[in-house]
């Protein structure tokens, strides 16, 4: 249990193959009510990616004509590789770049149900055990959302960047707690909140901005789980432990700052316009350097800016590792924002209108239920 970093009794965990474990009666009866809150939160939040009163996939888009997000969004564009490509082709291209980018967030998406049906194998607290199944449900649905969305836009999704497929990887398999919760809820889930409220302020796409919110919705709940974890674990842990996170979340939160997105996994997309990825990488390279990833780095919907922010108030950065998040932010701004993030207030006003619309199906329903009995 050494390696569990675990210090309240809700994230105990066993083996992945012990399941006697989970039959031993003591069990049932020390139930944590810690997540009973967000468990019943569930029905205010719950949407379906396959019915039309919550999302309309068969809205117009016109891809030939316009791009999914604005063509400044396109670090691409703004490089030479612009100066190669008419008009037309670079709306193709802008189109392409986001047709990578959402099919890495699906991708993510499959990782983040993975590795909650992983939980639902090792936690032992039922409560635990409950919200871990609850979310592999809400995540089974933002991969049915997003599938559905790139199969009207696109046909089929492009294949996983080698970053993220290997964080996901670790994620899943490994049989740390600390990792799986730290890793998805906190990093995994602050860097697509990040992308999610970026997608939701500036995509062109009515479509896409309603799916976002749709997941917003979800993913602020699992954040949080990341966020109680941390404010039951973090201050127990002795200068061992905590470096070990703290020094294992700095080395994950490095691999995703400058690997997460670049040239060599998006050559298949160069590939259609005749262009090598070698110059394309840098053809970029002459226009974004460090200072800009900086000043990108001041939006506050920035993904690994949101990141920073995250880890920050988790109380997992801490002097020692600060200089290294500090190259790229501002740290004594961030913590004076709070530890509030850009799709919080999103996913507020989404349950607003999720609560309008269940509420309608709830009395349309039981007025079926009715008429059928009589």
């Amino acid at each position: 249990m050494a390696d569990q970093i675990t210090y309240d009794k809700a994230y105990d965990a066993v083996a992945p193959g012990d399941f006697p474990a989970m039959l031993q009666v003591p069990r049932y009866g020390r139930r944590s009510d810690a997540f009973d809150a967000i468990i019943s939160a569930t029905h205010d939040h719950f949407w379906d990616p396959l019915d039309i009163n919550y999302i309309d996939y068969d809205l117009p888009f016109d891809m030939v004509r316009q791009s999914i997000l604005p063509l400044d969004n396109i670090l691409e564009l703004k490089s030479a590789v612009g100066d190669r490509l008419d008009d037309s082709q670079k709306i193709a291209l802008a189109n392409d770049v986001t047709h990578w980018s959402i099919s890495n967030l699906l991708h993510g998406e499959q990782g983040a149900l993975s590795l909650s049906a992983s939980l639902c194998h090792i936690l032992v607290d039922p409560g635990a055990q409950e919200y871990a199944a609850n979310q592999a449900r809400e995540e089974a649905r933002h991969v049915t959302g997003f599938t559905r969305y790139i199969a009207k836009r696109w046909g089929a999704p492009l294949p996983v960047g080698k970053t993220i497929a290997t964080v996901l990887s670790d994620l899943v398999s490994t049989h740390e707690v600390y990792k799986k919760i730290v890793g998805m809820q906190m990093l995994i889930e602050g860097i697509a909140m990040g992308a999610f409220a970026t997608f939701n302020a500036q995509t062109n796409d009515p479509v896409l901005r309603r799916l976002v919110q749709l997941v917003m919705s979800d993913e602020a709940f699992h954040h949080r789980f990341g966020r109680l974890w941390a404010a039951k674990t973090i201050r127990h842990l002795s200068e061992e432990e905590h470096r070990k996170v703290e020094d294992w979340t700095a080395q994950i939160f490095q691999m995703l700052l400058f690997n997460l997105i670049n040239a060599e996994q998006k050559q298949v997309i160069y590939a259609k316009y005749g262009l090598d990825w070698q110059w394309v990488r840098d053809a970029m390279k002459e226009v974004f350097g460090d200072e800009d990833r900086r000043a990108q780095l001041k939006n506050s919907t920035n993904i690994f800016r949101v990141l920073i922010k995250t880890l920050l108030h988790a109380g997992i950065i801490t002097k020692r590792t600060a200089p290294l998040y500090a190259v790229w932010v501002d740290m004594k701004e961030l913590e004076a924002e709070g530890d509030g993030i850009p799709g919080d207030i999103v996913a507020d006003e989404m349950l607003v209108t999720l609560r309008e619309i269940n509420a309608k199906r709830r009395r349309i329903g039981s007025k079926d239920v009715r008429a059928a009995a009589s």
